[in-house]
């Protein structure tokens, strides 16, 4: 095999790592979260299977890719035009796009193995701060609260951040009990206050927003980021504004779910 075969094989070899190899990678670690429970870290439920049909059939050309001749992806005339091409010309061409296309599968190779086998992980306190001011309203583009129900029972920190926000009658939910589990941020100003946060979806972790109520604890009972379940009573003060009264504040384990959608 001469120098030139092997040059034009390696750059076939890279061409289909670059595009059809990452992209099973990509199809089985989608796959494995689909199947392990864990890709409603990343993406809402609804769209799980969506996601793993595609993933599916990702693998099902992938694998009808590898009977197709090695280089076969570029056999389609790309050197018209270049019959006068000086030699030394086409091999600084030649040169140039073989070390485009490792370098470019060298860096792709690093961020899906890193998807691959670092831990998935929820987003963080830290990240829900930095979001905070991002949009006046509420959940932009998620479905609405019906804020005249009676029934409270189902809402969560999403739902009940909507009511302390929006509520023209918060008199309506004075004296709801709640148990809520969401993680501790910082209110600012705030003495004896913290925020019971959860971060709202509607299609994946990119449009996620945080939604927080205030629930009075002990200055420094818990850390940012620490997970609690409070259990308390919702109580509207004379001004209308809404708060948590809570009988219990507990530390908790991360929900295996730890969105709200």
């Amino acid at each position: 095999m001469s120098d030139l075969d092997r040059s034009a094989r390696r750059r076939a070899l890279g061409s289909r790592w670059l595009g059809v190899g990452l992209a099973a990678v990509i199809a089985v670690v989608t796959l494995g979260l689909a199947l392990t429970g864990r890709l409603t870290l990343y993406i809402s439920p609804d769209t799980v299977w969506f996601a793993a049909a595609a993933a599916v059939l990702l693998l099902i050309g992938a694998v009808w890719t590898c009977f197709l001749p090695l280089g076969a992806e570029s056999d389609h005339g790309h050197d018209h035009g270049h019959d006068h091409e000086h030699p030394d010309a086409g091999s600084a061409r030649r040169l140039l796009a073989g070390a485009g296309t490792w370098i470019a599968g060298v860096l792709a190779s690093v961020v899906v193995l890193a998807g691959l086998f670092l831990p998935p992980a929820s987003l963080s306190a830290e990240i829900a701060m930095q979001r905070a001011g991002e949009s006046t309203v509420l959940f932009a583009g998620a479905d609405d609260v019906d804020l005249g129900v009676a029934d409270t029972t189902t809402f969560g920190v999403g739902d009940w951040a909507n009511v302390f926000a929006n509520a023209t009658r918060p008199e309506n939910y004075d004296g709801a009990t709640v148990t809520l589990t969401g993680f501790a941020t910082p209110v600012e100003g705030q003495k004896g206050e913290l925020g019971l946060t959860r971060m709202v979806i509607t299609h994946c972790v990119i449009d996620a927003r945080p939604a927080s109520v205030p629930v009075q604890a002990e200055d420094g009972s818990y850390e940012t980021g620490d997970w609690i379940e409070v259990t308390g009573t919702v109580k509207a003060d004379a001004d209308g504004a809404l708060r948590i009264e809570p009988t219990s504040v507990k530390r908790v384990d991360e929900p295996k779910d730890p969105y709200e959608y």
